[in-house]
């Protein structure tokens, strides 16, 4: 079994209904040794987390493994199927990004390609019931960032996700579209079907979730988290209080990511106002958010030290 199997095999690990937190194995994992370890039953992270994957850990690694890893075998024959390729944790494609977020997937399942030039990424998102204005606030802005060599990053929802990576496409750059579903499992909304095949194209669709997994009320503020962590900052561009984009930018400011807002947001929605004294930037225009970017090749470059140190440590 190799080194990625044997991760989703930890991960497919469940005692009594009960699994492992996922961001917990992704941590542990990345640590020099760290996968030997965690087949040894030891975790090295001191947290509630920690505490109770514990005995799941070493029990299941007692008397569940095998049953897991034939679950783990069904799930890549069905990725296989659709054409799209594990990258884990512990290999050089995973997003460089990604990798310095607190609570990563340990895991994506991906159709396309993720280059190390999508470290300059900006995730662009927003209501799922756009107004005409907000759409081409949308267009203008992505249309703008992709052709400065900005990878747009957007959830493949209705709305302003779609109108994001359509702007993207058009304007012929790169987009990622992270699913809050199983990549093998009938796309929601189907109406984006043909979509998702122009983003696999013009970049990548992924999904942190087994490729059966159907989308859920839980899936969607995990699909966020990631939104936000393959970014170096979020635009919300047009969004109420109760809006899933409210809370990917929430999430960017607790990953210490850039959340941009524009000045035409703020004069509608006073939860945007609230977020400038959490961090929050007014923007205008796409010179705005251009000026907070550091080059892809920096990102990457931090993420190898990073790496590096751990290694040393």
């Amino acid at each position: 079994m190799d080194d990625s199997r044997r991760l989703l095999a930890l991960c497919a690990l469940r005692v009594g209904g009960v699994g492992i937190d996922w961001g917990l194995l992704a941590r542990e994992a990345q640590e020099p040794s760290g996968l030997d370890r965690l087949y040894h039953g030891e975790i090295l992270e001191y947290s509630a987390e920690a505490r109770e994957a514990l005995p799941v850990l070493q029990h299941g690694l007692a008397d569940h493994l095998n049953a897991a890893d034939d679950g783990v075998a069904v799930e890549l024959d069905r990725a296989e199927r659709v054409g799209a390729r594990l990258v884990t944790v512990l290999g050089p494609e995973y997003p460089a990004l990604l990798r310095q977020a607190a609570n990563l997937p340990p895991f994506l399942f991906i159709r396309g390609t993720i280059h190390p030039q999508d470290a300059l990424a900006v995730a662009v998102v927003g209501t799922r019931q756009p107004s005409k204005t907000g759409l081409a606030r949308t267009a203008r802005l992505t249309m703008g960032l992709a052709a400065r060599g900005v990878t747009i990053v957007s959830g493949l929802a209705k709305g302003i996700d779609a109108a994001a990576h359509q702007a993207a496409v058009d304007s012929g750059g790169r987009t990622i579209a992270v699913l809050g579903q199983g990549i093998a499992t009938p796309l929601s909304p189907r109406t984006n079907a043909a979509l998702a095949q122009a983003c696999s194209r013009a970049g990548a669709v992924i999904s942190q979730f087994w490729p059966s997994a159907h989308p859920a009320r839980w899936t969607f503020p995990r699909r966020n988290v990631t939104i936000s962590g393959l970014a170096q900052g979020t635009l919300v561009v047009e969004a109420n209080s109760h809006s899933g984009a409210k809370l990917t930018a929430r999430l960017a400011i607790e990953q210490g990511r850039r959340v941009w807002l524009p000045t035409s947001l703020l004069a509608e929605q006073q939860w945007a106002r609230g977020y400038l004294a959490h961090g929050a930037t007014p923007v205008n225009d796409v010179d705005d958010v251009l000026a907070w970017l550091a080059p892809a090749d920096r990102v990457v470059a931090a993420t190898r030290r990073r790496i590096a140190q751990l290694a040393l440590l």
